[in-house]
């Protein structure tokens, strides 16, 4: 057995950006990170208009080498003052030597002194200790999400091609595509006012909050964001009606992510979502891609039905946590 290595905490900086990125990445290598990724979303929270809480610190070594990071963010999408999403993690190899608790009593004692009356966290449900970690610090379960990856080997977008027909006057087009038709601005407007529609009714623990438009480009300015792989279906008038986005995987080119599939209210059950979401596949095959994934939480079951249907297979689902809440 490896001898604990001594370890000091520190916050930290955008200089331990790669380092942090490569120790996130061996945490949940199920979605490893980049430090263009991550340098994207500090800025987007640092620079938000709601002066989003932002604090991030290090367990390392004296010579510098990282073993553990803690961070305690505000989303703008799920915003409350005194809500926080709190997240640890230690490197696989520095387990069991007591820096995941430093790191957790620091980042308890950070959220104590900003008067935080709620706080999310969560881990996979086939991390027990991590699941003991929360619970045994008053944490209780939520939510839980699933990855449902789908093997391109396995599908035809073709053998689709009778049943995932829009509705007549819509048409399916991208997001690189209608910009060329409209304008860029015009066309990123339709998409965010189309946007807006179709997350109100995406499961989450708590209520939307607005996202203004200059907070929505933000997420189009993100590396991973593939204007060719964003699938809206675009009414007569020119509204979008449903959307389905595709993002690239920064540390697999053969890996395709999704965003949100989603259908505005007054359009649902006509099968927009079908047609989109094999629409993206197609773009997804004719790119390479050898793995979609995308997220659905568990109590989504119109959204996983379909994903079902489309040969997308369920891993081990996230499990989010909450210790106290917030008002309604």
């Amino acid at each position: 057995m490896t001898a604990p290595r001594p370890f000091a905490l520190r916050p930290a900086t955008d200089a331990d950006l790669g380092a942090l990125a490569d120790l996130l990445s061996a945490v949940n290598p199920r979605h490893p990170q980049t430090a263009e990724s991550l340098a994207h979303d500090l800025h987007s929270l640092r620079s938000h208009p709601l002066g989003l809480h932002v604090a991030q610190w290090v367990a390392h070594t004296p010579d510098g080498a990282l073993l553990g990071a803690a961070s305690t963010l505000q989303f703008g999408g799920m915003y409350h003052p005194d809500r926080y999403h709190a997240e640890v993690g230690v490197h696989p190899g520095a387990r069991g030597q007591g820096i995941g608790a430093a790191l957790a009593a620091h980042v308890t004692a950070h959220l104590e002194a900003r008067g935080a009356r709620e706080v999310l966290a969560g881990a996979y449900e086939d991390e027990p200790l991590g699941l003991h970690f929360l619970t045994a610090r008053g944490f209780r379960e939520v939510m839980r999400f699933f990855d449902n990856v789908l093997d391109m080997a396995d599908f035809d977008p073709d053998a689709w091609a009778d049943r995932a027909i829009l509705p007549g006057g819509l048409r399916a087009v991208t997001l690189a595509d209608l910009g060329t038709e409209l304008g860029e601005d015009a066309a990123r407007r339709a998409y965010y006012a189309g946007w807006l529609a179709a997350r109100e009714d995406v499961p989450r623990t708590a209520a939307a909050t607005p996202v203004t438009y200059g907070d929505f480009l933000t997420r189009l300015d993100r590396p991973e964001h593939l204007p060719h792989g964003t699938l809206l279906a675009v009414t007569p008038a020119g509204e979008v009606a449903a959307l389905s986005e595709l993002h690239r995987d920064l540390n697999d080119p053969q890996r395709l992510n999704t965003g949100l599939t989603g259908t505005t209210r007054a359009w649902r059950r006509q099968g927009l979502a079908l047609a989109l979401k094999v629409a993206a596949l197609r773009v997804a095959r004719d790119l390479g891609a050898r793995e979609v994934w995308t997220g659905n939480a568990t109590t989504n079951a119109p959204m996983l039905a379909l994903n079902d249907r489309l040969g997308f297979r369920p891993r081990v689902a996230w499990v989010e946590m909450q210790r106290g809440q917030v008002d309604a």
